[in-house]
């Protein structure tokens, strides 16, 4: 189409812009230029069948840069911190979240035990263990490296769910996933925390466990309970809700990244780093334990999602509640977008090759 690839020039003209300034003194400009490069680009991938799933990771780019740029205008609105939002906007996530986890949804359970205890137990040993190794062996300041564990002690989120449908996996699986780490967390991610965090900051195992059935158990069930009371007759919401809940991550990005944007440029390049290699690794890793068990290729593709792909909004809501959305915060909010990008870049791979079914279901 023609107007998609007038954005496509667009795009390509402001990155040149964005380049030849960035050799001037004026940055500023630098980083409006940015943040117009990656909205553009978001648009056209719209535009693309094949490019479509990388879209939402684009606009987070920009909200990235806009952050890195100019943190001054998202630390707070006179008076009111901006930082007081990220816990609501993670509810209404939850919640939205809770409204598409119908009954017949939770009773796919039932129906594939053994699968499910594979990606949940994947999921709630291969991150915590490797963000641990990460935060040691990069030698993090204590904060930082808490954020690391963090990450990996968190659920898995919707994000995996629409990967899963990307990568022609087990969507059902991808939700019931999904849906008992969710229900898990408030004990295994403080318990985890306690064990391979304390050593770097003080868990208050307690408190974290009610911050997460606040933030996430809560919501979810009165998202379950709206839905099953008002089911079909609020159309509008289930098509509202997937757009308030992409807003609100992008909401939550922009607030950490801005609040910690310091200590971001002091260890950015070694955090990226190690953010990208937890993310990969659990994928891996999640993919290759599923096959050895026997598992068929559409199961081990899910179960490979569902273990590199975390709720990064629920680490970093608890990252408020501990009191350190610039420190602790800063690896879930690099974590969320790093995973938009890998898993779009995966599902998309997935998506052009068919599942080759040779094993029995097990």
């Amino acid at each position: 189409m023609m107007w998609n690839k007038a954005v496509y020039h667009g795009a390509f003209i402001l990155l040149l812009m964005f380049v030849d300034v960035s050799f001037s003194k004026d940055a500023a400009s630098g980083g409006a230029l940015l943040v117009l490069f990656f909205l553009f680009l978001g648009i056209a991938f719209r535009g693309s069948s094949k490019l479509k799933g990388f879209s939402y990771a684009a606009m987070i780019f920009a909200v990235v840069s806009a952050a890195m740029y100019y943190p001054q205008y998202f630390a707070h609105v006179g008076s009111f911190k901006l930082s007081t939002l990220i816990i609501p906007l993670l509810q209404i996530i939850m919640f939205g979240m809770g409204c598409e986890l119908s009954l017949k949804e939770l009773r796919t359970v039932i129906k594939m035990p053994k699968a499910i205890a594979v990606g949940v137990i994947c999921h709630y040993t291969i991150m915590p263990l490797i963000g641990f190794l990460l935060a040691s062996v990069f030698n993090f300041p204590k904060e930082i490296a808490a954020g690391v564990i963090l990450v990996g002690c968190c659920p898995s989120g919707l994000a995996s769910n629409v990967m899963s449908y990307l990568a022609r996996a087990n969507l059902a699986l991808s939700v019931a996933v999904t849906a008992v780490s969710t229900l898990l967390a408030p004990v295994l991610t403080p318990l985890l925390m306690h064990l391979l965090a304390g050593k770097f900051i003080t868990i208050h195992f307690w408190d974290m466990a009610w911050d997460t059935t606040k933030i996430v158990i809560i919501p979810i069930f009165a998202g379950i309970l709206f839905d099953f009371l008002l089911r079909g007759r609020l159309k509008w919401l289930d098509k509202l809700m997937p757009i308030i809940s992409m807003v609100a991550i992008g909401v939550i990005i922009l607030v950490i990244t801005s609040a910690g944007r310091e200590s971001l440029l002091q260890v950015g390049p070694l955090l990226v780093l190690a953010v990208l290699i937890h993310n990969v690794t659990g994928y891996i890793m999640g993919y290759w334990i599923s096959r050895l068990l026997g598992f068929k290729e559409k199961e081990c593709r899910t179960i490979s999602l569902e273990v590199g792909m975390q709720n990064a909004g629920l680490a970093s809501g608890l990252a408020i509640a501990m009191g350190g959305v610039a420190t602790i915060g800063l690896a879930p909010a690099i974590f969320g977008p790093l995973m938009n990008v890998s898993g779009s870049s995966l599902a998309t791979w997935w998506n052009g090759r068919m599942p080759v079914e040779k094993q029995p279901d097990l």
